[in-house]
């Protein structure tokens, strides 16, 4: 599986970088926007944050196809092996044919359903990306959204990959991934969830309180 964030958080994205296994970093406009860092200083400095492994994702502002075309060439002057978000919408879609011709990786965002998200696979994402807790919050299914969505992928088009996005809690990705999903991005707060947790704090405590009454230290 391939284990994202989904932040402009630098300084965070280089403290987690050395405990997780992470692939990359993935971005949105509201996320870029919340930290008022241009993309061109800012995903270079994510690119080094990342140790210079890992993919970077960013997102289109264009509402045209053509437009869409001309944004993601600008990304890939910025990284040149940026993976280029594009809404799926019926000119996002028309893009994401555009951009496979000319090679340029992409990711189907803002996917609200699975057969929205196939589209986006068959019209040559190699991403599609569901909101899961936004699907929730409509009365939807999230994770059932991901199952079809994974399903319909590995019939129609395995060649895409489902990158599950929009989580509040790590029981939702851990949901997402055991439905099958080969990725996921998740943001700082939930991705600090998977490894805090007061009863581990405790357990370590005893262990260090019992080990001090019995040797008069805490080495080995």
């Amino acid at each position: 599986m391939e284990l994202y964030l989904d932040t402009s958080d630098v300084a965070a994205v280089k403290k987690l970088a050395r405990i997780f296994p992470l692939a990359g970093v993935t971005t949105n406009p509201s996320i870029v926007a919340a930290g008022k860092k241009p993309l061109e200083s800012l995903l270079p400095e994510l690119q080094e944050a990342l140790g210079g492994q890992g993919r970077l994702f960013a997102q289109v502002m264009a509402n045209t196809a053509e437009g869409m075309l001309n944004d993601a060439r600008k990304l890939r002057g910025i990284i040149a092996d940026i993976v280029v978000k594009v809404p799926v919408t019926a000119e996002g879609l028309a893009a994401i044919k555009m951009l496979k011709a000319e090679g340029i990786p992409t990711l189907g965002t803002a996917v609200y359903g699975a057969a929205q998200g196939m589209m986006a696979a068959l019209a040559g994402a190699e991403y599609v990306a569901p909101y899961v807790n936004r699907i929730d919050a409509q009365g939807g299914s999230g994770i059932r959204s991901v199952e079809e969505l994974q399903q319909l992928l590995e019939l129609h088009a395995p060649e895409s990959k489902v990158l599950a996005a929009s989580f509040k809690t790590p029981r939702q990705a851990l949901d997402c991934l055991l439905v099958g999903c080969q990725s996921i991005t998740l943001p700082l707060d939930v991705a600090q969830q998977f490894i805090a947790s007061p009863a581990v704090d405790a357990a370590i405590d005893k262990f260090e309180q019992d080990w001090l009454a019995a040797f008069g230290r805490t080495e080995l």
